[in-house]
């Protein structure tokens, strides 16, 4: 039962924040942020939140970085309003490098092939 519990609330909380990254925070730092997944404590008080952004640029993600944690307040705020649980967890952000390596990856094996 628990475990069901978790699992539905990482998926509503990742649905709620793309929904809010795009109707409620203006910071231009986090836009094409992408949420890419969730994962919540067992006691569903804290929740580590996944995203990823397409540049490569340190630069770039220091920038997004910044903005997603000034973002924080309000998005919990925001959580706190819609999800239906008796306490918002604690909630942070960290940068997933899985998609950009995927991305990678992809752009190798083409340039393998076209040199066949």
């Amino acid at each position: 039962m628990a475990q069901y519990r978790v699992g539905r609330l990482e998926q509503e909380i990742q649905k709620e924040v793309t929904d809010i990254l795009l109707k409620r925070v203006r910071d231009p730092r986090v836009q094409g942020v992408t949420i890419t997944g969730v994962d919540v404590t067992g006691d569903l008080q804290q929740a580590k939140i996944y995203y990823s952004i397409l540049s490569d640029k340190a630069s770039d993600k220091e920038k997004t970085q910044t903005g997603m944690e000034k973002a924080t307040g309000l998005i919990r705020k925001e959580l706190g309003a819609r999800l239906s649980i008796f306490k918002t967890p604690e909630i942070t952000f960290e940068q997933d490098d899985s998609v950009r390596y995927g991305d990678k990856i992809d752009r190798l094996i083409n340039e393998l092939n076209s040199k066949q």
